[in-house]
């Protein structure tokens, strides 16, 4: 897969996501907005676009020069994605851009470093929980449930972040360093489960059982160009 690809993949994503953070702040109750906010990670996962905080807990399983650059060039077309959707729906959506204005507003007054860190440290963990789910299983249970519980907890969920923040037209220094540590959580949580259990593993002596090969996050397309399986999602 090209960089041009791995780019696109990541820009779909990306609007994916901003269609979720719009509906969720197009919605007076909070539930029902977490609700449909699920249909994103759900689109992105059958899909297979590329979306970092489901991709960024699998490199304590496999971390090579193929795995960070499918990351980082996703990471980018996330960016890109969320960013034009944000500006151009910030002049569509009036009553959503006054939404998202006292949402980033109140993200950065009231939060201190270190309480962002840990609310985008548990989001990674639910985040890599309803993608992990979903590739494993064969079930979307996971997304239904994990991605509610994080929005409703009020922790902070990087790639709906940066839509938010250009959703409110905010691209001040003091947003570039929120973003910045909820990317940084959201990677620590998001590969604590699997490096603990690969840990785990090694302390008894022997390798955590694979999941099958259709499942893998960083899996490129195949010969015939066709779409693989949910490996590429959140």
């Amino acid at each position: 897969m090209t960089v041009l690809q791995r780019i696109t993949e990541g820009l779909l994503a990306g609007i994916l996501i901003a269609i979720g953070g719009t509906v969720y702040l197009s919605c007076a109750d909070k539930v029902v907005g977490a609700v449909f906010f699920s249909v994103a990670l759900l689109c992105i996962c059958m899909k297979g676009y590329s979306l970092f905080t489901g991709k960024v807990g699998y490199l304590p399983e496999k971390h090579g020069r193929e795995e960070l650059s499918v990351l980082f060039w996703g990471l980018l077309g996330n960016l890109l994605g969320t960013v034009l959707c944000g500006l151009l729906l910030s002049k569509t959506l009036s009553a959503q851009y006054g939404a998202a204005v006292l949402l980033t507003e109140g993200k950065l007054a009231d939060q201190l470093w270190w309480q962002t860190l840990v609310r985008a440290f548990f989001c990674g963990i639910l985040m890599y929980l309803a993608v992990s789910i979903y590739r494993e299983n064969k079930t979307p249970a996971g997304i239904f449930f994990c991605i509610p519980v994080f929005i409703l907890s009020g922790f902070e969920h990087s790639i709906a972040d940066m839509f938010y923040f250009a959703m409110a037209r905010n691209f001040t220094l003091s947003a570039a360093l929120f973003l910045l540590l909820v990317l940084l959580g959201n990677a620590l949580g998001g590969m604590l489960p699997p490096a603990l259990r690969l840990a785990f593993a090694k302390r008894r002596g022997k390798e955590p059982k694979e999941a099958d090969s259709d499942a893998r996050p960083f899996r490129d397309e195949s010969a015939s160009g066709e779409s693989l399986p949910l490996g590429k999602a959140d």
